[in-house]
């Protein structure tokens, strides 16, 4: 997926490196100049200008960009880039950053996609509503340690095997498991790792893939299903 980011701040940044890692393509849009250098020298395409700026996003290609994640902390620049990131056909995903404003934000911004506040979920809840899919940031706990849900699917290696059988990465730990219906609920070793059927996790940053390759399958993510 070609993948445009307004702001090279904190949020942006790391949303950056996650779906790179992920073998996305990503360009940044970033008007502060020290922000903007920071991200080149991490080997990004960096537009220096501001994100509410058509003329400036234009410069990303947006034509030929699947989605627009506007997570500068301007609240004013994310919404105008989200509008112009929908009108050129993006999936969009705007950043807000206090629970009293996502309300009246989800009743006028209703041709978003998704709205996000990093502060609560972090930057792999802000990557990954930009990929939509079957991985959910549940909370943030430290700068490498998440909880995260992922849904089980056909091309997940241990699909059909149960969870006395499921064997985590170093740096992951089961937290808890629910049907595709249910809710999640203490695992039970005989439970059967069915489509759909969700597992929270514990893990840190690094072991996140490994996890995800585990459990959702390689040709999922690539396909941002």
């Amino acid at each position: 997926m070609r993948i445009v980011i307004i702001g090279a701040g904190r949020v942006g940044l790391r949303t950056a490196r996650i779906t790179a890692n992920e073998g996305h393509d990503v360009t940044l849009v970033e008007r502060d100049y020290d922000k903007a250098e920071r991200a080149r020298k991490q080997d990004f395409d960096v537009i220096e200008g501001d994100g509410s700026n058509e003329e400036v996003l234009m410069q990303a290609d947006l034509d030929t960009a699947d989605a627009l994640g506007a997570l500068a902390g301007d609240l004013n620049t994310n919404f105008v880039g989200c509008m112009v990131g929908k009108y050129h056909g993006c999936r969009t995903v705007m950043r807000i950053d206090e629970d009293y404003r996502e309300e009246i934000y989800q009743k006028y911004a209703d041709e978003v996609d998704e709205i996000v506040y990093p502060e609560r979920l972090g930057a792999i809840g802000a990557k990954n509503a930009l990929l939509g899919g079957n991985v959910t940031a549940i909370a943030d706990l430290a700068e490498n340690l998440q909880i995260v849900q992922f849904t089980v699917t056909r091309d997940a290696p241990m699909h059909g095997y149960t969870l006395s059988e499921l064997e985590l990465p170093a740096g992951a730990r089961l937290l808890a498991f629910g049907k595709e219906d249910g809710s999640l609920g203490l695992p039970f070793p005989d439970e059967t790792l069915e489509v759909g059927s969700r597992i929270a996790v514990l893990a840190e940053f690094e072991a996140l893939e490994d996890v995800r390759q585990i459990l959702v399958g390689t040709e999922a993510v690539a396909g941002g299903q």
